[in-house]
């Protein structure tokens, strides 16, 4: 960052944004690793009907069927009572609103624009975090510990209007475009290998099934494939990648016409309606895509 240039980090943002933020990223990864486990175990069942090993009088593979099959029972009871999915849509959807307010308020965006009682704008802003919460997941949540308007805050509310949009621009627009545009490759990729895969997985499925059925082998092979494929599609289908690569990508050139519109603004009252604009484009992107994550779980 140039020397004497205004800025606002992830850590400069309100207290709330920061617990939503963790309890999202811990929803994410317990319900990603719950999934894995039951495609996994899924795929094993198969494999344990698929062939026989006797040890005296016991079929031990239909006994690994039958403990995979209930591995999967008790996984899906216990995200029954804990849901880790709507923790991660909850807290994301309560983290990227913390995080909006704060970027508002930080830059002097409407509802928080400059040049009235700060006194009375700062209590807006605390008055909408405490709706923003109480209107907000009905999954537990802790304590913010940092408070809802911070010393980086006020300190880039305080800089003179270049120096906000500079910092604005830079901080939120184009690292948000610069995510959205990074995540849109990697969606991308994932989607042309998961068909690949797909498309392998499937092969050997068909040549499995006729050398069982011209009598080349005597185990189900291609039943393990049919499990393979339901485990990869399942996967593909929660993660979303080919939707996610097309809206990241849509996102990211909208940014791109936000940036533009910014950086012509030059009075306060112009700048303060184009900042809600800026954050209204965003919120769009993060509504679509818990809406794309709800019916994938659904």
């Amino acid at each position: 960052m140039t020397p004497g240039r205004k800025s606002l980090s992830a850590a400069g943002l309100p207290g709330l944004f920061h617990v939503a933020d963790q309890m999202s990223l811990r929803g994410q990864r317990d319900h990603l690793r719950g999934l894995w486990a039951r495609l996994v175990l899924a795929i094993v069942a198969a494999a344990g009907g698929a062939f026989t090993v006797r040890i005296g009088a016991v079929d031990v593979m239909a006994v690994t069927t039958g403990v995979a099959l209930l591995a999967i029972l008790l996984i899906e009871l216990a995200f029954r009572a804990d849901s880790p999915e709507i923790r991660w849509y909850d807290g994301r959807a309560l983290a990227e609103s913390a995080k909006s307010m704060g970027w508002r308020y930080a830059v002097g965006g409407l509802p928080f624009p400059l040049g009235t009682d700060e006194v009375a704008v700062a209590r807006r802003f605390i008055d909408q975090t405490e709706t923003l919460l109480k209107d907000g997941p009905t999954s537990e949540i802790p304590a913010p510990r940092g408070p809802s308007v911070t010393d980086a805050m006020r300190e880039l509310r305080a800089a003179d209007l270049p120096a906000r949009r500079a910092a604005y621009i830079s901080g939120r627009i184009q690292d948000q475009r610069t995510w959205y545009e990074n995540r849109a490759e990697v969606n991308d990729h994932h989607a042309r290998t998961s068909r690949k895969i797909l498309y392998v997985i499937t092969a050997v499925g068909i040549v499995a099934a006729f050398a069982r059925a011209f009598g080349f082998v005597s185990f189900d092979l291609a039943g393990v494939a049919s499990a393979l494929i339901a485990a990869a599609a399942a996967w593909a289908g929660a993660k979303q990648y080919a939707t996610l690569a097309r809206a990241y990508a849509y996102a990211a050139m909208e940014l791109r016409i936000v940036e533009d519109r910014l950086g012509l603004e030059t009075d306060e009252a112009s700048w303060a309606a184009e900042v809600a604009d800026a954050e209204e484009a965003i919120s769009r992107e993060h509504i679509m895509w818990r809406a794309s994550r709800s019916q994938a779980t659904s």
